[in-house]
């Protein structure tokens, strides 16, 4: 049968029907034990290959067609397929033509070891096949002519050994029987030895006279048992010597002596020795091989004047285990003496364990339950300790071995597997014998683990926070999310989906869409950041598993500012009604509030951070006004020689890229007091923006600069009423960083400290007017001004 097609319906059915090899383990402990007898077949050798042996349905006790239902096949102790199962018709056939003699050699009986092998469910069959012997080889000689040297003076009754003939078929048809032609001086004696094997004899039947015949020739004729019989025969030359009466004898026989099976080519294995007590020539013996097969010749060799036995060929104690070495010893006169030299082959571990796998299955589902991943067989061709053996794997996998039957073995997994820790294994099956020393052999068997979906896709981070500048083009890519799956193949296919959000007035269809492959996020419009800030979304990730599982994340989306308004003049408004007019006393010092101009801007961030700065003046140096509050003071003490009227141009620019700016214009009015009627201003320009309404922020705007203006009035008449002092001059060097100048281009504090003296010895009071303390210089600057102006009786602070 075709074992490769055999072994891919296994790999199929397993796949099928995993569980079914659990129950297969289980039933063949019990099968194997109900077929421990052996079924026995014969057959003649040399029958012609597919004849028929036996209906083995009928002699399993199987029904019909059950043998191919159930996978099964045959496995033969060699590995060498002589036979044939037809699993239809259950007849066990021939493969080839078998040649006892081959197979066997001497060996009788000859019997050849088969096994039936039921994969579903796994069940043994022993079966013997004994191969009979036909008559089909004839004795032979090793030589056609036979020289035997015999003194005259032997005596009737003297034996003669001759060369044995070699028959290669056994029992019956094996040799039986010696015959020699007719002489009246010699007779044929057959005798039995203790390897089982027929000597000839030549027999001397009466006294012999070399001067009357000194030289016979006889044909000696070898006959088997066989029907008809076969024979072979040897010419004997018999040549009479002169007297040499004593012939050789060994000192010992037989000899016994055991080899190594690994001994070394050239080393001696024993040294024969016989004695001869004739003198002379008649005394020297030399030594030879007798009767030597074709086997012995190659493994020993003897030298001749030593006796030594040498091994010439390696041993293999699995080959052969004992010889029989016959040596004969010859003296100078021709006489000779047998001997023998039993030599045993001790077995040494030279062979290591053998594997040979009858079923594989390649790939298990990682939740499959204990599952028959492989049944083996092993075998070890040594003997004693040397053949026994240790089947073994590491124990850290989730694979156990168990055994069935004959050295056969099953490799189950021992729980259900995970992929996901681990795809693949590679598992060492060690066998390792128990001689010395110790051999072993290993065999590595993959098994892969099959991907089930039985893990949900995991996102990169459970929450997702994305940057999105407003104004931004439609369909534009603002971020992706991330999904794993650590199933494999369709089941880690990942799919993305926007789930529906918490807020029912969020309009997420229209504002974002994601790309389902790979988890892409778009904004589907522009996105406005005075009107939507941030906004959130889940984000939800299948597989495509069967059943699909899925995970969610939070998506936040925050609209980030763009520089797109420009900043707003609250005050002074500029809305075309009649422009607002700023006074100022002559008597004003440097650095007085004239007015402050009020911005605001719809941005945010450094969008929103207004700077101010004066653009157009009508007399360029007289007023300045502060970058980071808008406020505009004077810049010199003023003189009559200074226009009346002004008119100033103030810029507001925003901080973004690239910025954005408004102007206003303001009117300031130069009078000698506050009683001084306004003098009129002259139209506003035509070119002059017209500003939008009044909205609330100008109202409180107005509100605080009338505030302001009414304690500016009253503090105004205050300063008159107490006269004026020269005014205390300020720190020279550059102002401190938390202060900005009169120039615009300082930094705004974000306090004002102002002192307040009154001096004693004046009938009007003097007043200092608002002179600016720095912080860093008021502690010691109060202690110090006391000191040196003893009649500043008060001292104030404005903050």
């Amino acid at each position: 049968m075709d074992f490769m097609h055999s072994d891919s319906n296994m790999k199929t059915q397993k796949r099928i029907q995993p569980n079914r090899q659990v129950m297969a383990f289980i039933l063949v402990v019990i099968l194997s034990r109900a077929c421990s007898e052996p079924i026995r077949y014969s057959v003649l050798e040399e029958t012609e290959s597919g004849s028929f042996i036996a209906h083995l349905t009928e002699d399993l006790g199987l029904g019909s067609g059950e043998l191919a239902a159930r996978s099964a096949r045959l496995v033969s102790d060699d590995d060498k397929q002589r036979l044939q199962l037809d699993r239809q018709s259950g007849d066990l056939l021939l493969r080839e033509k078998l040649d006892r003699e081959e197979l066997c050699g001497p060996i009788e009986p000859c019997v050849l070891h088969f096994q039936v092998f039921l994969e579903t469910p796994v069940q043994f069959f022993q079966g013997e096949l004994l191969i009979q012997d036909i008559n089909d080889h004839s004795p032979v000689f090793p030589d056609r002519e036979m020289l035997l040297k015999i003194p005259e003076n032997s005596q009737p009754g003297n034996i003669f050994p001759l060369k044995l003939a070699q028959d290669l078929d056994v029992g019956s048809n094996g040799l039986q029987t010696y015959t020699v032609s007719p002489d009246s001086h010699f007779h044929i004696l057959t005798r039995n030895h203790s390897d089982s094997k027929k000597y000839p004899d030549l027999v001397q039947a009466k006294l012999l006279d070399r001067e009357e015949q000194d030289e016979y020739s006889l044909t000696l004729m070898a006959l088997d048992g066989g029907s008809p019989p076969r024979s072979g025969t040897l010419m004997i030359r018999i040549q009479i010597m002169d007297v040499n009466d004593n012939a050789p004898e060994f000192v010992h026989s037989p000899y016994k002596v055991q080899v190594l099976e690994n001994t070394p080519l050239g080393s001696p294995v024993v040294s024969v020795l016989a004695r001869d007590v004739d003198a002379g020539n008649f005394g020297s013996v030399s030594y030879g091989l007798f009767q030597a097969t074709d086997e012995i010749k190659q493994t020993f060799s003897i030298n001749e004047v030593t006796g030594e036995i040498q091994l010439t060929n390696k041993l293999d104690f699995e080959k052969i285990k004992t010889y029989h070495v016959e040596i004969e010893a010859t003296d100078g006169g021709g006489l000779s003496g047998k001997g023998t030299v039993i030599i045993e082959v001790v077995d040494v571990n030279d062979n290591a364990p053998e594997l040979t796998v009858s079923s594989l299955t390649g790939s298990i589902p990682e939740n499959a339950p204990e599952t028959v991943v492989s049944i083996f067989r092993i075998r070890d061709r040594d003997s004693g300790n040397n053949g026994k053996m240790i089947c073994s794997i590491p124990d850290n996998l989730p694979f156990i071995l168990k055994p069935t039957f004959k050295n056969f073995y099953t490799l189950v997994t021992e729980r259900p597997l995970d992929r996901e820790k681990r795809a693949e294994y590679n598992i060492p099956i060690t066998i390792t014998d128990l001689g010395t020393p110790r051999l072993k052999t290993e065999h590595n068997i993959t098994v892969r683990v099959s991907d089930v979906n039985d893990n949900a896709p995991i996102f990169t981070q459970t929450s997702y926070t994305l940057f999105v500048r407003e104004n931004n083009s439609p369909a534009l890519h603002i971020g992706s999310v991330s999904a794993t799956d650590r199933d494999s193949g369709t089941n880690a296919q990942v799919t993305y989906s926007l789930l529906p959000p918490q807020d029912a007035h969020l309009p997420l269809a229209s504002l974002v869409s994601i790309n389902a492959d790979n988890g892409h996020l778009f904004a589907l419009r522009a996105l406005d950041y005075e009107a939507l800030q941030a906004f959130e979304f889940r984000v939800g990730a299948a597989d495509a598993g069967s059943p699909a599982l899925s995970s969610e994340a939070l998506v936040r989306v925050v609209v980030v500012d763009d520089n797109d308004n420009s900043p707003f003049v609250l005050y002074p408004l500029q809305n075309g009604s009649a422009p607002c007019t700023e006074l100022v006393p002559r008597a004003a010092e440097a650095g007085y509030l004239v007015t402050k101009v009020v911005a605001v801007d719809g941005d945010s961030g450094q969008n929103a951070w207004l700077s101010y700065q004066l653009l157009k003046a009508t007399e360029p140096g007289l007023f300045g006004v502060w970058a980071h509050n808008g406020e505009v003071r004077t810049a010199r003490l003023l003189s009559d020689r200074d226009a009346p009227k002004h008119r100033l141009v103030v810029l507001v620019k925003d901080n973004g890229e690239p910025p954005l700016s408004a102007s206003v214009t303001l009117h300031v009015l130069l009078v000698d007091g506050f009683s001084q009627p306004y003098l009129p201003l002259p139209e506003a320009a035509p070119d002059e923006a017209q500003a939008d309404s009044l909205t609330v922020y100008l109202v409180i705007a107005l509100a605080s600069v009338s505030s302001l203006f009414l304690f500016s009035v009253l503090l105004f008449i205050a300063v008159r009423l107490c006269g004026r002092r020269r005014a205390a001059s300020v720190p020279e060097g550059h102002f401190p960083g938390h202060l900005v100048d009169v120039s615009g281009t300082g930094t705004l504090s974000q306090s004002y400290q102002y002192e307040v003296c009154m001096t004693g010895d004046s009938r009007t009071g003097e007043f200092k007017f608002l002179k600016p303390i720095f912080p860093n210089l008021l502690a010691q600057d109060t202690g110090r001004q006391m000191e040196e102006n003893p009649n500043c009786r008060n001292s104030f602070v404005f903050s």
